[in-house]
């Protein structure tokens, strides 16, 4: 008899494992006071049926204000189903108990860190695709399945649990608990569940239309604070912004499609992810922490069970982030930078620097399309800045004297566009993430490892600084070879410049370049690599070489930087146009030749010995 309940107690159920996983989560992940509302919050909307009280799809979407528009909650609801499963993908999908709600929070919010081991980003990403994807069995050949058969072992968890400390030593229940989470560390050497709870990323998809509506959402909510509900961030939702999050959705989605799957598989998903989208799903974080504020909180209120809060008679909602004045996600949209657009680049540039962040530096729309022009507004400011050009694709023959010009200074070769041929009209945007501030090139380029350039549309990808060299960005006027505004082609030395001709410009493999009438733009990308930018990783891009000949339509600079940035630039303008009025206010003539003399000699025009002129004498 002993023996055989020593044997059971091994052997905990799936449901015991899960309840104790639960409970680790809740001791160790939140503070008492997250907890309480965590727990009002669910209490308040549950649904109760043959005694079990749960959330249903209409109660989630509810409560996190997702809008009908963009047919999403069926997605987020098949999210938490399965991470509310959490360990166990057999038992998915889950009843959206207590418990099963919590585990959920837990994981999107990254609070599993005080009770699981790894807690990398790439098996948080796992779990992310796992709850989004669907299994397929025609996807891995045999051989590929053999070839990755040493990895399902990690993989079937994802994650590995760290045996909690009991708070009370000599707890037996404490040691219980010890004993059920160690089981569950070792869970993937147990018979009993080997069978049951092996789970191959590589055997699923996650179906394209799922996964669109999904990126739409996640553009909504990229700005979101942790307090701060969806229907304050987006009170309406007009037909032009959801026309808008629906295109940029689909040129996220491009990254991901190859000829091969009709879904996303995970090689795919986490390959685009690790190079293009790095912090695709970080408004998720933001989003789910709303369980943890409770509306109308009241800590004079007491229950007679803490344990189980009974029913609210009204309802509790993520309270509304009330500040005095807040300060607008973007100041004053551009023709290219948008809301939706400012979400994009937030997918691969920290949303804290760009957020409320962003200053209007540059439009040529606006303040002419001259080098002149684009220095003056510029090169004042002290701090990253973000160059967006967009145009319209040049016909591969050239149609004026001018494209002309510009099919003549490059080499003989020529490469394709990125696009079909049917799409020559289509506009087209890159963008360069410039890290230092702007100067004139001189002899060296400027910019640091942490450069990057990207193209927005027609499809989403990013090229990030490489170690080959450090030609990150040149601002050249003529006769500085090469002239204009450019991204990793590298600046002529002076004994290169006296022995080539300037007549051909010979771009880097992966390089932007915009000529310094701020024209044309030459995006070039060549698989072989080598210069100061890594070509394309995305797999439906992996060894084709291109060239995006455009003219530019709009052009704009952003200043990454708060107000102090911003008061520092105003500060140095006021001074250059104080000296520029200094200079215009010089008045000759007075009748003392001493004293004009030497305001000629301050302003530089005579005092030089070497060269010939009239006295003033």
């Amino acid at each position: 008899m002993g023996q055989g309940a020593s044997h059971e107690a091994q052997h905990p159920t799936l449901e015991q494992l899960s309840h104790n996983l639960a409970q680790a989560f809740a001791k160790k992940s939140y503070t008492p006071l997250e907890l309480y509302c965590f727990k009002s919050v669910f209490w308040s909307l549950a649904d109760t049926e043959s005694g079990v009280q749960y959330w249903s799809e209409a109660t989630l979407c509810r409560f996190l204000e997702l809008p009908d528009a963009l047919g999403v909650g069926s997605v987020i609801f098949q999210m938490a189903n399965y991470l509310g499963a959490f360990p166990f993908a057999s038992q998915a999908p889950a009843i959206l108990t207590n418990e099963a709600l919590l585990k959920v929070v837990t994981i999107l919010t990254e609070r599993y860190g005080a009770v699981l081991k790894k807690r990398g980003r790439e098996i948080w990403l796992r779990e992310i695709y796992r709850s989004l994807a669907v299994h397929d069995n025609g996807i891995r050949s045999k051989a590929e399945e053999q070839k990755h058969e040493k990895d399902q072992v990690t993989e079937k968890m994802g994650f590995a649990i760290d045996t909690p400390r009991g708070d009370e030593g000599g707890d037996e229940d404490d040691e219980d608990d010890e004993l059920v989470l160690a089981a569950l560390d070792l869970m993937d050497s147990l018979e009993v569940f080997k069978h049951g709870e092996q789970t191959n990323v590589h055997h699923s998809i996650i179906p394209t239309d799922n996964f669109l509506k999904l990126i739409e959402l996640l553009l909504l909510i990229a700005p979101i604070d942790a307090q701060q509900s969806l229907s304050t961030l987006a009170p309406e939702l007009s037909e032009t912004r959801i026309q808008n999050l629906r295109r940029t959705a689909k040129v996220v989605l491009s990254s991901f499609i190859t000829d091969k799957h009709p879904g996303v598989t995970y090689r795919t998903f986490d390959t685009v992810l690790s190079t293009s989208l790095p912090f695709l799903f970080d408004g998720l974080n933001p989003l789910f922490e709303h369980f943890l504020f409770a509306k109308d909180f009241d800590l004079s209120k007491r229950k007679s069970d803490s344990t189980s809060p009974t029913q609210e008679s009204h309802p509790v909602i993520p309270p509304p982030k009330t500040v005095l004045d807040p300060e607008p996600i973007l100041r004053n949209p551009g023709e290219i930078l948008n809301l939706t657009t400012l979400s994009q680049l937030s997918f691969f540039i920290k949303g804290s620097n760009l957020f409320r962040r962003l200053r209007p530096l540059y439009s040529g729309n606006a303040h002419g399309f001259s080098m002149g022009s684009f220095e003056k507004q510029v090169f004042n400011w002290r701090a990253p800045t973000i160059l967006l050009v967009s145009g319209r694709l040049l016909p591969s023959a050239p149609s004026s004297t001018r494209e002309r010009t510009l099919q003549d200074m490059l080499p003989p070769k020529r490469y394709s566009s990125s696009v079909c041929e049917s799409s020559q009209n289509q506009t087209i945007t890159y963008g360069a993430y410039i890290p230092t501030q702007w100067k004139h090139t001189g002899k060296t380029c400027f910019g640091d490892s942490s450069a990057k350039l990207f193209q927005l549309s027609p499809t989403h990808d990013v090229f990030s600084a490489s170690s080959f060299s450090s030609d990150y960005a040149y601002f050249n006027k003529s006769p500085t070879y090469p002239a204009g505004v450019g991204f990793g082609t590298p600046v002529p030395t002076q004994s290169q410049a006296t022995s080539h001709s300037y007549g051909v410009f010979r771009p880097a493999p992966v390089s932007l370049h915009l000529d310094d009438a701020l024209e044309f733009g030459i995006f070039t990308h060549l698989a072989e690599g080598g210069g100061s930018f890594y070509p394309s990783k995305l797999p439906g891009r992996k060894g084709k070489d291109w060239q995006d000949r455009f003219e530019i339509d709009s052009m704009e600079v952003w200043g990454c930087g708060g107000d102090d940035v911003a008061e520092a630039q105003r500060k140095e303008w006021a001074f250059q146009e104080r000296e520029a009025e200094a200079r215009r206010r010089i008045n000759l003539g007075s009748g003392d030749k001493e004293q004009d003399y030497e305001l000629l000699k301050l302003a530089g025009l005579v005092g030089n010995e070497s060269r010939s002129g009239g006295s003033m004498g």
